[in-house]
């Protein structure tokens, strides 16, 4: 028996429907299924009773759903407080362009977080992650990084892109009708390269390569103006002010999004980490990335 799938337990006696827990807990529903009989044989019980239609406690699962928020809270006040213990060490965070508004009111009770001053690609900021160089970074992930790096990952937030057009109308825009920039220069822009690869072969966006950096910046705008189709935007180039002669287009069937994880090294035993990495992602939803619109590229780790 494990706590995650006491939490997994919780979820589904929250939701009574696998489908909505499985969206809650960002896992897939196969996987939450087998979690819960996995559980089920631990515990030498049947939780819930569930066919094609409805799900329910059982009443061995009604009467165990209190002992179980109760080791939950438990878990949670545990780790708080021994991260309190260790809060003298610091906490490393690396970050490419986002980083949450509320960062320090969620961590200053149980992390001494440093946030680091190099901000890099993330690629990058994975890769340090998994030398230790960083203790926990703020990137787009693939599941290939994961693995590759040794890292966990959740969801913190999610960037739904849109695209730059010259002209006045500023109405939705299919994928399709639009194009999307790969720079020459992988050292700083792999983890947007790969996912534009995948935006044009899922959605028939029109791939473009350049070399000049036009990823984001007045280059950018550049290439907006050049093209006879809308530009989707990187994420990096979100918030920025547009020229006045361009405008801003929602990407719509499919809506277009990119997630942002909050990646630790696996096996992680430090208190201040883990709690750091509670603290960041409690309550963060699905940010839309699940709507039956969205679109994720293979292999991100919520797709």
């Amino acid at each position: 028996m494990e706590l995650r799938q006491l939490r997994y337990f919780l979820a589904v006696a929250e939701e009574l429907n696998f489908g909505r827990a499985a969206e809650r807990l960002l896992i897939a529903g196969p996987s939450l299924s087998q979690q819960i009989k996995a559980l089920e044989r631990d515990l030498g019980v049947r939780l819930f009773d569930r066919d094609r239609r409805s799900v329910a406690l059982t009443p061995a699962g009604a009467a165990l759903l209190p002992y179980t928020r109760a080791l939950l809270e438990g878990a949670k006040d545990l780790r708080r407080r021994a991260a309190e213990m260790s809060g003298s060490e610091p906490v490393r965070l690396g970050y490419v362009s986002w980083l949450p508004a509320d960062l320090t009111a969620r961590t200053s009770a149980v992390a001494q977080l440093h946030v680091d001053a190099w901000i890099a690609p993330s690629h990058t900021q994975a890769a340090r992650v998994g030398d230790g160089s960083l203790d926990l970074a703020v990137c787009w992930v693939s599941t290939q990084d994961l693995e590759r790096h040794g890292l966990s990952a959740r969801l913190i937030g999610a960037d739904r892109l849109h695209a730059v057009s010259t002209g006045d109308d500023t109405g939705a825009v299919r994928p399709r009708d639009t194009a999307v920039l790969l720079d020459k220069d992988t050292t700083s822009w792999s983890s947007w390269n790969l996912y534009a690869e995948h935006l044009a072969h899922d959605t028939g966006a029109r791939a473009v390569h350049i070399s000049d950096g036009g990823i984001t910046g007045p280059a950018f705008f550049d290439h907006v103006r050049r093209s006879r189709r809308p530009i989707v935007n990187s994420p990096k180039g979100q918030t920025a002010p547009l020229p006045p002669d361009l405008v801003r287009r929602p990407l719509t069937a499919p809506e277009v999004w990119w997630t942002w994880s909050l990646v630790w090294r696996r096996g992680e035993v430090r208190a201040a980490v883990l709690a750091a990495v509670d603290a960041l992602t409690d309550g963060v939803g699905d940010h839309g990335i699940h709507a039956p619109d969205a679109w994720l590229p293979e292999g991100d780790p919520y797709r």
